[in-house]
């Protein structure tokens, strides 16, 4: 069985004095087990690693090692695989999805991140690394936008999670018309926009959401009209019939059957 994707928005709470709700949930998940922090994302060793060795003190026992990649031969190493070994989960940073992605995908690290995944390891991204983990994902476009032909950008990510694209730092950075855009042309996708300090656990074909913003859901399986086909490049896209879902804490969805799910009895997290 599959182990859980920890889904992130960017920017969750760090401070070792603060609550650290989805760090601590990460750390609760891995039992301890050893955590590889991929910084592939940045451009260069920026104390990423460093970063989250403070913000994991006192909710994770087990190790914590850093993967960087100067170039993507080192993906393929001896000395990387070796590095790998023992993991019990995968904690993608932030930076560009475009980096990590050209970096490790195909590579023997990439295989070895899915083999943990399938064999139910834990595998977390944040900000870029969260965009990185669907089968198609989104690189750029305009933030504060309306939805407009053309104005994304997408390519090949990591292939975690099927017929899902994820966009972050979501209501901060005004993101919703991008997404419109990628769903107007590829109704068949959901697309999930994640707030700063706010995740998504996706599991067992469930997703659940946590943290201290929202999750929003977008499906235009029903849509029943979109003239994205037909405007000119740059214009305003008219989509009718597209969904939405806002999860917050502990609201929970089910993928297979694009509806949202009661959550167990007791109710939600307060956070």
């Amino acid at each position: 069985m599959s182990g859980p994707l920890f889904i992130i928005g960017g920017h969750e709470d760090r401070d070792p004095e603060g609550r650290r709700t989805i760090l601590a949930a990460i750390a609760k998940r891995l039992g301890g087990g050893k955590l590889v922090i991929a910084t592939i994302a940045s451009p260069s060793r920026t104390g990423y690693f460093e970063e989250y060795q403070a913000a994991f003190a006192g909710l994770h026992e087990g190790e914590l090692v850093e993967l960087y990649l100067d170039q993507r031969d080192e993906a393929d190493a001896p000395a990387t695989l070796d590095l790998l070994e023992g993991a019990r989960g995968f904690f993608f940073t932030g930076g560009n999805q475009t980096r990590l992605v050209s970096m490790i995908s195909g590579t023997a690290v990439h295989e070895r991140l899915r083999k943990l995944h399938r064999e139910g390891g834990l595998v977390a991204g944040t900000s870029a690394g969260a965009s990185a983990m669907s089968t198609t994902m989104l690189v750029s476009g305009d933030s504060d936008e309306s939805g407009r032909r053309g104005a994304v950008e997408m390519a090949p990510g990591l292939d975690l999670i099927d017929g899902t694209i994820i966009d972050q730092h979501f209501a901060q950075r005004g993101r919703i018309g991008r997404l419109v855009a990628v769903l107007a042309a590829a109704p068949g996708s959901l697309g999930l926009g994640l707030d700063e300090d706010t995740a998504v656990v996706v599991e067992d074909g469930t997703l659940t959401a946590m943290g201290s913003g929202a999750a929003y859901i977008l499906d235009a399986a029903a849509t029943t009209f979109s003239d994205v086909a037909e405007i000119r490049s740059g214009s305003a896209i008219t989509v009718h019939d597209l969904r939405l879902h806002v999860l917050g804490a502990g609201g929970m969805f089910d993928l297979a059957v694009r509806q949202p799910k009661a959550p167990p009895k007791g109710g939600k997290d307060d956070d």
